[in-house]
C-alpha cells in the first residue's frame, strides 16, 4: 500500500492504516526524539505526542504536502514543547562526530587516544544537549538529519535567516564548549570543526 493510500484511509479514520504509517516512521521519530529529548523516557513521550498530534491532523494534511516534512515538524515541535513543560534542556543526545564537522581520522587509535576521543565524544553529548532547544533543533535537522535550508526552513516555518543564524550560534556555542573542556580536543579535531564553521560562513554569505 502506498503512503498516499494510507493517508487516505487515515484520513477516513481507519486506525489499522494508521498504525502502519506509525510502523514506517516510527524509528525516525524516536531517533530525532531521542537526539533532541537527551534520555529514552522524554524521547518516548514526545514520539507519543507527535504521532498523537498527527492522529489529530492528518484530516486537513494536504496531499501535495511531503509527509515526512510535516513529520519532522510536529517532531521537533514536540520535543521542545516537551522540554519547556518539563523545564529542562539538558540530557545526553546520541550524536556521531561526523555530524558536528569533528573528523577523527585514525581508524585504530592507541589506548590514551580512545580515551581521548570517548571524551571528545561525552562532551559533544553534552554540549549539544546544553544548547537551548530552539538551537539544538535547526543544529540537529541541519547535522544528523542532513536535511537542506530549505527543508528545515519548511519544517520549523522560520526565515531562512533565522535558520542560519540559529544553526551558526548553535555551532559557536558547542565549539566554545569544547574548547573550554580541557586540552584532550585535539588540533586536528579543532581545525576540522573550525573549517566547517568557516565553511558554512562562506555558504551563507554565497546564499
Amino acid at each position: 500500500m502506498t503512503e498516499a493510500e494510507l493517508i487516505r484511509l487515515c484520513q477516513q479514520g481507519d486506525e489499522a492504516a494508521f498504525e502502519t504509517l506509525i510502523h514506517r516512521y516510527e524509528n525516525k521519530v524516536y531517533t530525532l526524539c531521542r537526539r533532541m529529548c537527551g534520555n529514552e523516557q522524554d524521547a518516548l513521550e514526545a514520539a507519543q505526542d507527535t504521532f498523537l498530534a498527527l492522529w489529530r491532523g492528518i484530516g486537513g494534511f494536504r496531499s501535495d504536502a511531503a509527509l515526512s516534512t510535516w513529520l519532522y515538524r510536529l517532531t521537533t515541535n514536540a520535543c521542545i514543547d516537551h522540554a519547556r513543560r518539563e523545564k529542562r534542556h539538558g540530557g545526553r543526545i546520541s550524536l556521531d562526530d561526523e555530524e558536528t564537522g569533528v573528523t577523527l581520522t585514525d581508524p585504530a587509535p592507541q589506548p590514551q587516544e580512545a580515551l581521548e576521543q570517548q571524551e571528545l565524544q561525552r562532551l559533544l553529548r553534552e554540549g549539544i544537549a546544553a544548547l537551548p532547544a530552539e538551537y539544538r533543533q535547526v543544529l540537529l535537522l541541519r547535522e544528523s538529519e542532513q536535511l537542506s535550508y530549505a527543508e528545515i526552513v519548511e519544517i520549523t516555518e522560520l526565515e531562512l535567516g533565522t535558520v542560519k543564524s540559529r544553526i551558526s550560534r548553535g555551532r559557536r556555542a558547542l565549539r566554545n564548549y569544547l574548547a573550554a573542556s580541557g586540552n584532550f580536543f585535539s588540533d586536528a579535531a579543532s581545525k576540522d570543526l573550525a573549517y566547517k564553521q568557516n565553511h558554512d560562513g562562506k555558504e551563507m554569505r554565497a546564499e
